[in-house]
């Protein structure tokens, strides 16, 4: 420790306590939050100034919560850290040399051609289908043609990027190659015929695993695979006999790391099981029988022996028993008949009534006569709009009728075919009914319009949460809440869900599954990207921080905040975030909520408007395209237009959702706040949050993304890779040149704890690197080529040195011996 120690180390991070928190003194044995009053936020500017006295040792937050007094944190720096930081390479880098900005170009230009052909080839597919089914006499021969053009295109849509792949890769092999090469171009093409795949649909169905062993992976009998996170390099997965993988697992068999792209094997043992909400590291491998807990990561490199346990961000050894369900007979004839039906449903049913049923029900309407004939050359008349107007009010009131139908009513008939505590077997009967359940009552829209506002209480009782003792607070939920049954979820009397829950109350084995009641009590908070097991050990006025692992053993924690992977007790609450606890009782809390509620109505009612006008004018477009297509006779010429349409709808698409954010914005900046959830400016910020972004995903691993990204107000830099991640405010966060950002990350310039919300720039340093499925939240600044690991938690406040690593759940600095 650089020659200080003991009372040597006390006076000296007592003096650097005391420049933080403006004090002259600081006693030794005063708590950090009790009698200093101070948060994390002042925490991790303390950290940040300790890791630059190369006198001192690292300082992380875990070891201010663990030991919140100079005496005690001097006592443990002392020590020798039980945990082994080596997972994290305690190394400085230097920034990687700048990229081509003539190859970032080329390749931007040579995925343009790559999509527009796509399209052109689905558009002239589509245009002479469609001609086809047209041509039918009557329903029975248009369901004919339909099953017939619609199993080829269903067949055509999941053989070609099979074949793609075999043609232009062969067999993946572990290498590396820079971002925006001819190589990159080539992983990017596999990589989006892959994600675009409907065999995707397929996930948790045997036909799914066979699918992957179409693309090269080494999947033995028995395997379960629950995510939806396709292995673009599937030749380098191996999964044992009886392995189940839970959702939400990303096992991509490559990282992107410092503007390169690194393939590598993902190695799974038989009879494994993998936790909901966890990466997996390439040259990573997990023996026979073991396990990986939720909410944790395995990092590249690291083997869990045959029959072990492990959780945490990065693993660790457990005494937690992850497979909580018995076995049930599952043998491979139950399997294959699932397979079987799944697909004759799908071909016979689904594609013929998407194809057909629309055809028959536009053609029976006599008031888009003009809309729906190619030979009209009626573009420029007022009846063809006004056709697509009364096309797209019915298509829009009939979205929402059928949706409130399939996951309000549907589900509730199927209810009572499924028993809580019960152990059935994987792929019969009871096991359609729960995914059929979860599919239903897990649709995106209405949570999405209902979210972070009083109408979501409604919402969730409607699909069957229990909700019956919850206070209403106005931000009772986020806008992403998943569940794998919506009927044994119970939430407590005044606790509030930021963003992200996913309750995982049903266990799987090999072989079986079992749905289980999940409580999460009362008076909690719950942060953001939380998986709620079954059997959490929590229970009443707890904080669980954003991204921790709930914990399964142990006492029940009450009064307590839980940080990290695994998790570790925080205060519950500081001061900071009760300044605006009087706006939350009695007559002044009951006026402040009806007025956003009001609020909250009208955004709700200003995007459902925004969303009609979009589907609107995509209709127009589309028959628009559809009388060119006529006037063109079809041929070459007309699947250009229909493909010229599928390009155009998308950059109109994006177009569209950037000028609505930057107006609701009024074209500035946002700028850092701290309020209550019951200030005007926070029910306007909640706006920013409903404005639609899942269009990006076309953009990911583009030149293109960073295009969007500048206009809605982050300020790029060149070259930068993002594959996959998520800037929620936009206008508050920075990235330098070059940096990459990996699949699955998102930078978070926002935080709400209970009543309290607080917002503050990001600054992400130019050549740095945040890797799979990490969160960097508010007030964070990453130096030049700072690299942060897969899955890890920057926390707000930190500052990441230049060319450190740092990894881990919260994200930690290697210690300096």
């Amino acid at each position: 420790m650089g020659g200080i120690s003991g009372a040597g180390t006390e006076s000296v991070l007592a003096e650097v306590l005391a420049g933080v928190v403006r004090k002259e003194h600081i006693p030794v044995d005063s708590h950090f939050f009790e009698d200093l009053g101070a948060n994390s936020l002042v925490m991790a500017h303390f950290c940040a100034r300790v890791r630059k006295r190369p006198d001192l040792p690292a300082v992380s937050m875990r070891d201010v919560y663990g030991h919140p007094t100079i005496r005690r944190l001097a006592a443990a720096l002392a020590e020798t850290p039980e945990e082994a930081t080596a997972q994290v390479p305690a190394q400085v880098t230097a920034v990687p040399e700048p990229g081509s900005t003539a190859r970032y170009i080329l390749c931007g230009a040579l995925q343009f051609v790559v999509f527009a052909l796509y399209c052109v080839l689905t558009g002239t597919v589509a245009a002479r289908g469609y001609e086809w089914i047209s041509a039918g006499d009557g329903a029975a021969d248009v369901y004919g043609r339909s099953v017939v053009f619609g199993g080829a295109l269903f067949v055509g849509m999941c053989v070609f990027p099979v074949l793609a792949k075999w043609l232009l890769v062969g067999r993946w092999k572990e290498t590396d190659f820079p971002v925006w090469s001819l190589a990159y171009v080539r992983f990017w093409t596999l990589k989006t015929l892959l994600r675009g795949n409907p065999m995707v649909l397929f996930v948790g169905n045997p036909v799914y695993v066979l699918y992957l062993r179409a693309l090269g992976a080494r999947i033995g009998p028995g395997v379960t695979i629950l995510t939806k996170d396709v292995p673009v390099c599937a030749d380098l997965l191996t999964v044992g006999a009886g392995t189940v993988i839970r959702k939400d697992c990303h096992l991509l068999c490559y990282e992107a790391h410092a503007g390169r792209i690194r393939t590598g094997s993902v190695t799974l043992g038989s009879g494994v099981y993998v936790g909901e909400n966890t990466v997996l590291g390439i040259d990573s491998s997990m023996g026979d029988g073991s396990q990986l807990g939720h909410a944790s990561a395995l990092y590249g490199g690291l083997a869990v022996p045959a029959g072990a346990r492990w959780h945490g961000s990065p693993a660790r050894p457990t005494d937690v028993d992850y497979v909580r369900v018995p076995p049930a007979r599952c043998g491979t004839s139950r399997r294959f008949g699932y397979g079987l039906v799944a697909l004759l449903q799908t071909v016979l049913l689904w594609v013929p009534l998407g194809l057909g049923g629309t055809y028959l029900v536009l053609d029976s309407a006599p008031a888009l006569d003009t809309l729906l004939d190619p030979a009209s050359q009626s573009l420029g008349s007022a009846r063809f709009y006004g056709e697509a107007l009364l096309l797209s009010v019915a298509m829009f009131g009939s979205f929402l009728l059928v949706g409130l139908v399939t996951v309000a009513v549907l589900p509730r008939l199927l209810k009572p075919f499924l028993r809580a505590d019960r152990v059935y077997p994987l792929y019969g009967f009871h096991y359609s009914l729960h995914r059929a359940i979860a599919r239903m009552t897990n649709l995106k829209f209405f949570k999405w319009l209902c979210g972070d506002s009083s109408y979501i209480v409604p919402y969730l009782r409607s699909i069957g949460y229990d909700l019956s003792e919850v206070e209403q607070t106005g931000s009772n939920f986020g806008t992403a809440v998943q569940h794998e049954t919506p009927y044994l979820v119970t939430v407590g009397t005044g606790t509030m869900v930021a963003d992200g829950l996913s309750v995982v109350n049903a266990d799987y084995s090999g072989t079986s599954f079992r749905l289980a009641h999940t409580t999460i009590g009362a008076h909690n908070f719950l942060g953001n990207h939380i998986a709620y097991p079954a059997g959490g050990r929590t229970g009443e006025n707890c904080l669980l921080a954003t991204k921790v692992l709930i914990p399964l053993d142990g006492e029940v924690r009450e009064g307590v905040g839980l940080l990290g992977s695994p998790p570790f007790e925080i205060p519950r609450t500081v001061e900071r975030d009760t300044r605006f606890d009087h706006l939350r009782e009695g007559d002044e809390l009951a006026r402040r909520l009806r007025a956003k509620n009001r609020f909250n109505l009208r955004s709700m009612g200003l995007f459902l408007f925004l969303r009609w006008l979009h589907w609107f004018m995509l209709t127009v477009l589309g028959f628009a395209s559809f009388d060119l297509y006529g006037a063109a006779d079809g041929g070459l010429v007309g699947g250009l237009l229909i493909g010229g349409y599928l390009v155009a709808a998308l950059l109109f698409t994006a177009a569209y959702w950037i000028l609505i954010e930057r107006a609701i914005c009024r074209f500035r900046p946002l700028k850092p706040r701290l309020c209550s959830i019951y200030d005007p400016y926070f029910w306007w910020h909640e706006r920013l949050w409903k404005v639609s972004d899942q269009h990006l995903v076309a953009f990911n691993g583009t030149p293109f993304k960073n295009v969007l990204w500048r206009l809605m107000g982050v300020r790029m830099g060149r070259r930068v890779f993002d594959d996959g991640t998520a800037i929620t405010e936009r206008s508050l966060t920075t990235i330098g040149d070059d940096a990459t950002l990996a699949a699955h990350t998102k930078v978070q310039s926002h935080s709400q704890e209970d009543g309290t919300f607080k917002s503050d720039h990001i600054t992400i340093g130019a050549g740095c690197t945040v890797g799979t499925g990490a969160l960097v939240h508010y007030g964070v600044s990453m130096g030049d080529g700072a690299v942060l690991a897969p899955d890890s938690f920057l926390m707000k406040g930190e500052e990441m040195p230049a060319g450190a690593h740092w990894g881990g759940n919260p994200a930690v600095a290697p210690r300096r011996a």
